[in-house]
């Protein structure tokens, strides 16, 4: 068994890594941009696929990932897990509902509520107290649902047409215009940026690029926060216009 992950702050790759090694010490996580992920893929009949949700859905980038390399999914056994901050709908369900038209099989959905790393709006600040018991409660769930699956039963979350009901009037419709491609959203305040290029090297999609010793957009991204998470002084943003500290894997674990 091997975990896939797509993950901006390292949440999902924390819990993605959780689970596997409950499930099989042996197994092997590796983010999906790594350029060994689809041989990785073909060698393996079953995997863990985690990525957070953008308003009840799939990531963009992960979904043009499922379907540009379509050929490759054909009978593998497929658990979802969805990490999110809030609601998550029927996140699981939507990237399940294009694995399936290739010929995976779906094992099962789990949707795992975790903090904000960091976060670019004041709404969605908590304290540290609020966060910690965030990540103790995904623990539990994860380990709750390891044991489980060792038995045989696997969890659904996001993919029952009540998840698809609830993901699609609660979030998605609502939202359509943030999550149906890449966002040209993304904000660079040029008085902050040092031009050190850390954001360029880290963007998964190649959406950021350094211009005259500043970093810019080329309006293709995929909302995954991993440049605003690790920006050394904190001059890009995507919803808020002020990037605020919260909870980092290094502050609990």
């Amino acid at each position: 068994m091997i975990g896939i992950y797509f993950s901006g702050t390292g949440n999902t790759k924390y819990i993605v890594t959780r689970l596997l090694k409950n499930l099989d010490n042996n197994g092997e996580v590796i983010a999906l941009e790594d350029k060994a992920t689809i041989e990785k893929i073909k060698n393996n009949d079953t995997l863990i696929l985690g990525y957070p949700t953008h308003f009840s859905n799939c990531p963009v980038y992960v979904r043009d990932f499922i379907k540009s390399h379509k050929e490759i999914w054909k009978d593998k056994r497929v658990l979802i897990v969805a990490t999110m901050g809030a609601m998550s709908g029927d996140g699981a369900g939507c990237s399940a509902r294009i694995l399936k038209k290739y010929g995976a099989i779906i094992l099962g959905g789990l949707h795992v509520k975790m903090p904000d790393s960091v976060a670019d709006s004041k709404l969605l600040k908590k304290s540290r107290e609020e966060n910690l018991r965030i990540i103790e409660n995904a623990e539990k769930k994860v380990d709750l649902w390891s044991e489980r699956i060792i038995n045989n039963r696997f969890p659904h979350d996001g993919l029952t047409i009540f998840h698809h009901i609830g993901g699609l009037f609660g979030q998605r419709l609502w939202f359509y215009s943030k999550t149906k491609d890449y966002s040209k959203k993304l904000k660079i305040d040029k008085n902050k940026c040092i031009g050190c290029g850390k954001c360029v090297e880290l963007c998964p999609i190649n959406n950021l690029s350094l211009k005259e010793g500043k970093s810019t957009s080329n309006n293709r991204c995929t909302m995954c926060y991993r440049c605003i998470s690790l920006c050394p002084v904190k001059a890009i943003t995507c919803v808020g216009d002020e990037v605020v500290e919260q909870i980092r894997l290094s502050d609990y674990r």
